[in-house]
């Protein structure tokens, strides 16, 4: 049962009573360091969208790459993806002018306790979590019936034409992504999408990580890995924060202006058999500057039944994975728990 509504971080911030004991990390919580020591970047590539549907030797070179990234970090950065990069500068300008909104408009799209859509801080389930210092507005955007549109804010004027607009566009670049993920390990080219599903559900989520007073204890989001299929962020292009764990050591996310970055979510992981990873990872937060990114969550139809996709089990690939229904239901009592709702789906 969720606990009462917590202060978001911005009122915390406003409040100036300095820093509630409750957005503190024990430093013996798994991270032996301060949350904000320097760490490398990833080498992961750019990969153009556009040419991984060509049969030239550019285009096998693409699937190439897009198979050693997935298969490696989990995580691409996508360019030539049909949406203009003054479409994307929009979409986070409204994102920074709503988050900018006095408390009590942005109070109209309140989260409701039990309720994962709106505006607020994460669910807390029990009394000592410890927050994420993160605010955020949580909105099904597709399908169109499953929308809640009191939640769609009318402030900034244009916020929600804009959101639909964006919503369209990234449809056509999810199915793209999906086909090419297929191509890339030699299967039909919907051997995917068929299972994610027509009733597939598109959760976009715009975060506002305010400046933190102390970064070195403090946690922007937990490590976690996603629930989705998989996810499209625009990070911001400004500042850092996002970080990816490969081989038990972080690394931050490159920022490549007009690219979006995506990253495989557990439930491609589990449709791929274990080929295609999905990453844990963390946002750190920054003392001095704030921090705004839209991540757009891909989540297979609930009725759906996500398995291994036939051909890529074999002897010498056994399968790797139970079938899963309703994963999400499972995937946010796990997350809050910080364990990885995966250990559920593997076979002992």
């Amino acid at each position: 049962m969720e606990k009462p509504k917590f202060k978001t971080v911005q009122e915390v911030v406003a409040a100036g009573q300095g820093l509630p004991e409750r957005y503190l990390h024990a430093s013996g919580n798994g991270e032996s360091q301060p949350l904000n020591v320097p760490v490398p970047e990833m080498d992961i590539p750019a990969i153009d969208l556009s040419l991984l549907f060509s049969a030239s030797e550019d285009g096998r070179e693409e699937l190439a790459k897009l198979h050693s990234a997935l298969s490696t970090w989990g995580v691409v950065q996508v360019m030539n993806h049909g949406i203009t990069e003054a479409f994307l500068d929009k979409i986070y300008k409204l994102t920074k002018e709503f988050f900018a909104l006095p408390t009590e408009e942005k109070h109209k799209y309140a989260r409701e306790i039990g309720s994962i859509q709106g505006y607020g801080n994460d669910m807390i389930l029990w009394d000592d979590q410890v927050l994420d210092w993160i605010d955020r507005l949580y909105i099904t955007t597709y399908p169109e019936d499953r929308r809640q549109l009191k939640f769609w804010p009318e402030l900034p004027i244009g916020f929600r034409e804009t959101l639909q607009e964006y919503t369209m566009k990234q449809r056509v670049v999810i199915e793209q992504f999906f086909k090419a993920m297929a191509r890339s390990l030699e299967l039909e080219e919907n051997s995917f999408l068929d299972m994610y599903g027509e009733s597939a559900t598109m959760d976009t989520r715009f975060n506002m990580y305010p400046p933190c007073p102390r970064p070195d204890k403090v946690i922007g989001v937990k490590p976690h890995a996603d629930g989705s299929a998989f996810t499209l962020l625009l990070p911001d292009k400004d500042v850092e924060g996002l970080q990816f764990l490969k081989d038990g050591k972080w690394y931050k996310a490159p920022i490549v202006p007009d690219t979006i970055l995506i990253n495989v979510g557990d439930q491609m992981e589990i449709m791929s058999n274990g080929i295609y990873k999905s990453p844990v990872h963390r946002v750190v937060t920054n003392s001095e500057k704030e921090r705004i990114s839209v991540a757009t969550f891909c989540v297979p139809g609930e009725e759906k039944e996500i398995q291994p996709v036939e051909a890529l089990v074999s002897e010498a690939r056994p399968r790797l994975y139970k079938t899963v229904k309703k994963y999400v239901e499972l995937y946010f009592e796990y997350y809050q728990q910080g364990r990885r709702p995966m250990e559920a789906a593997l076979i002992a």
